[in-house]
């Protein structure tokens, strides 16, 4: 099993990475492989409607100038994908909704290529609009078919500045209680 988190935060290390950070530190010690991959300084961009990846179903997009064929790679190859982002006036970044846009356009052209991953959202949010972000992650989860994984509250952390998310207890048990309940997934499935 292998699990890819991606940090769509234009900041490396970010209070979105330390989220991540914190189900995978859990996620390998529970024997999953994990990895962290960083959209920070790295350019993608929305889906152009050519429509190529129906006509190609080679598991690319056609439009090859950015960094999206190397993350889908990862996202395809993984058996959990953690989609992590901050919020940005009531919703996800830019960058993960091009990455989410073109992932699910490749993705269904190629027979549904996320059918049955595990996913799970993990939302930095500095006050409130955090539920819509999260919803947005998940509603690509549940169209691709895959399993969208729970915790004991939403995947949300709360802190403005670098680190202040872990100050916030309640979003830290969060995130454990998410790892431990795919830990326990991921064991029944394999």
């Amino acid at each position: 099993m292998k699990a890819l988190a991606i940090n769509s935060s234009a900041r490396e290390d970010s209070n979105t990475a330390i989220m991540l950070n914190k189900v995978l530190d859990k996620l390998s010690k529970d024997g999953i492989e994990t990895e962290l991959y960083q959209m920070a300084g790295k350019h993608i961009h929305g889906c152009t409607a050519c429509y190529k990846c129906i006509a190609n179903k080679d598991k690319r997009c056609a439009v090859d100038d950015d960094i999206f064929n190397e993350c889908f790679e990862k996202m395809i190859n993984s058996d959990i994908i953690l989609l992590g982002s901050p919020i940005y006036f009531a919703d996800i970044t830019p960058e993960l909704k091009c990455l989410i846009d073109r992932a699910g356009m490749v993705g269904r052209a190629n027979d549904f290529l996320f059918k049955r991953k595990l996913g799970a959202a993990i939302i930095a949010n500095r006050r409130a609009g955090g539920i819509h972000g999260f919803d947005s992650v998940n509603h690509f989860f549940l169209i691709e078919q895959m399993i969208v994984v729970g915790s004991s509250y939403w995947n949300i952390g709360i802190g403005k500045n670098k680190g202040d998310v872990e100050k916030d207890e309640e979003g830290m048990k969060t995130l454990i209680d998410l790892a431990n309940n795919i830990s326990w997934l991921a064991k029944k499935l394999i």
